[in-house]
């Protein structure tokens, strides 16, 4: 924050001030009562298990320069104590605050798989013209969004802001606060379908992003997604659609693997440009173009922003791809995972083709309901057409991956392993590696296989 006092926290938040200097000067939002950047507001949220207002004099001491309350009505510090009725209301109402003063384009991303990496590729191509600011880590939510349009600075030009939703009416909220120009959906999955029910409402609710867009925003859908192909934008919003098919504006034809790195030709309405990315995998190829269309709308020249798209190397637990010293390849995908993002993995997998063995770990995928083990044996069966040589899979749901792919006769060697086991597993996988082998570790990020591949990375070759 610039330019910001506690007496502007006041007139944002509607609250009252008990105690202290309303011309106290505040730079930075915390949440966390240990973590302060300098000139904080500390504001004390009430979780399901914590409420934070018995932090604040902790965050004073760890160097907050105010801080709200919801539990006080009177109070005699040196600090300022803004009184609120419900602090993280509050703290939405300093976004949409924050958001007016700010005079900047601002690009959204949402969608069930590969927002952040469609965030930081747009970031990356418009970059090649502009000062970007960018959603920092995953802070993508009702909390993290006000947070972050906090930190935008005045030597900014554009911002890219990652909108995420688990629950219906959520979308909406953040929407609201961040108000982006351009907004981009990059499919609709079943991430959050155990919350939400079906795709149609998980469509219908990433479709609530457009709730805060200006006339003359402009949404920006993936034209290869079934159920977002045929969407169109609300009254007073243009549409473009990117992808592969002829309906799109922004397509990638041409496609080939180069060491599983894709090539292709960005046909952006009457322009062609050639396009070679350093991260692994055909899906990637979506997220570029999805870029290109965002760089495009912002006057950025398109081969600018393919040049700098081809610096992007990805990063940590994201298909993330590392040589031992003994010749074993890691592929660490480990942040999370979803039916669409496993599938994607495991065709950067079967691209390896100089492995000697190609070997897949394969943990479970949360948060889909009751259709569950269907999309879990849906993987096995996948493994038909893009084979392994040996299947590790760890966890309750994941057995489901090793019975699809027996149902579908592949060829493999299986091991099972459950979530209390996770020692064996580590320990059975890393005596069983020879030089030449390549392995994918994959699945959701609460099921921990980033410690597995941070083990095996250490590992004596």
């Amino acid at each position: 924050m610039e330019q910001i006092t506690v007496s502007d926290i006041v007139k944002a938040t509607g609250g009252r001030l008990l105690c202290g200097d309303e011309t106290q000067g505040l730079s930075h939002i915390s949440t966390n009562s240990r973590e302060m950047a300098g000139q904080d507001l500390f504001v004390p949220l009430i979780g399901e298990r914590v409420d934070a207002h018995r932090f604040i004099e902790g965050a004073f001491e760890a160097g907050a320069a105010a801080t709200l309350t919801s539990e006080h009505d009177a109070m005699e510090d040196v600090h300022p104590w803004i009184r609120v009725e419900d602090t993280k209301k509050a703290l939405q109402a300093i976004g949409v605050y924050l958001r007016e003063r700010l005079h900047i384009p601002l690009v959204g991303v949402t969608g069930s798989v590969g927002k952040t990496t469609t965030r930081e590729m747009i970031a990356t191509a418009l970059s090649a013209k502009y000062q970007v600011f960018k959603t920092p880590g995953n802070a993508n939510s009702q909390i993290g969004v006000p947070i972050t349009i906090s930190e935008i600075s005045s030597r900014d030009e554009i911002g890219v802001l990652e909108l995420g939703m688990s629950l219906p009416g959520e979308l909406t909220v953040i929407a609201k606060i961040a108000r982006v120009n351009m907004a981009v959906i990059t499919n609709i999955g079943v991430a959050h379908i155990e919350q939400l029910g079906s795709q149609e409402n998980i469509r219908r609710e990433k479709l609530t992003i457009q709730d805060g867009m200006p006339e003359g925003g402009l949404l920006i859908l993936n034209g290869d997604d079934p159920l977002l192909k045929d969407q169109k934008a609300r009254e007073g919003l243009q549409t473009v659609y990117y992808g592969t098919g002829a309906n799109c504006q922004y397509r990638a034809e041409d496609i080939v693997l180069e060491n599983g790195c894709p090539a292709f030709v960005a046909v952006c309405k009457e322009r062609k440009v050639p396009v070679r990315l350093s991260v692994m995998g055909r899906h990637h190829v979506l997220d570029a173009m999805s870029a290109l269309a965002v760089a495009d709308a912002c006057g950025v020249p398109l081969e600018a922003a393919a040049e700098k798209l081809g610096e992007f190397h990805g990063f940590k637990n994201r298909q993330q791809i590392y040589q031992r010293d003994d010749k074993v390849t890691i592929i660490d995908d480990t942040y999370n995972a979803s039916p669409a993002s496993m599938k994607a993995a495991i065709e950067v997998l079967d691209s390896m083709k100089t492995a000697e063995r190609r070997i897949a770990v394969l943990a479970d995928m949360k948060e889909l309901g009751q259709e569950s083990p269907r999309f879990h044996r849906e993987i096995g069966t996948f493994l038909a057409d893009h084979p392994v040589d040996v299947l590790f899979t760890f966890g309750e749901l994941a057995k489901e991956i090793e019975a699809g792919a027996k149902e579908a006769n592949v060829g493999c060697t299986c091991y099972h392993f459950e979530a209390q086991n996770r020692e064996a597993l580590f320990e059975t996988l890393s005596k069983s590696l020879r030089p030449g082998d390549c392995v994918l570790l994959k699945g959701s990020n609460s099921m921990r296989l980033q410690e597995i591949a941070s083990r095996l990375l250490k590992a004596e070759a």
